[in-house]
């Protein structure tokens, strides 16, 4: 019995134990499509997230920016209120207190504020995905 795979296949040695042999040409092949695929989450994540994030003066989005190593998988906003701003809290004095509306100074429109990225990937998961599959050459 064996099953194939562009990955790979497993089949039956003589003594009848399961081995797993890997395509050799399978590395190179996808991980380069992977390696994009990722490139293009992480760039999609920061243009699309602009539009949610808290902003006064742009820092807080240039410091996604700056911060981020696209390809990596982790977006990073790395200015030293960006944490705070996230989960809508406010630094006064030593201790962050909870936001209401009238604490918070935005530009740009009602879409901004905290959990951008959670409510950016509510509305864009599916493009982001599509997207994501067709680099990839998945469906999805």
């Amino acid at each position: 019995m064996e099953i194939q795979t562009p990955r790979g296949k497993i089949y039956h040695d003589k003594n009848g134990e399961a081995q797993l042999e890997w395509n050799p040409e399978f590395k190179s092949k996808w991980n380069g499509q992977f390696n994009s695929a990722q490139k293009f989450i992480d760039n999609e994540v920061l243009r699309l997230n602009d539009k949610y994030t808290p902003f006064q003066s742009g820092m807080l989005t240039k410091s996604g920016i700056l911060g981020t190593v696209v390809g990596s998988g982790n977006i990073e906003y790395n200015s030293i209120y960006s944490r705070y701003q996230y989960y809508g809290k406010v630094m006064v004095g030593k201790a962050p207190k909870q936001v209401t509306d009238k604490d918070l100074v935005y530009t740009g429109g009602p879409m901004r504020g905290a959990f951008w990225f959670e409510r950016m990937k509510a509305d864009n998961k599916e493009q982001i995905l599509e997207g994501a599959g067709k680099i990839a050459g998945g469906s999805k």
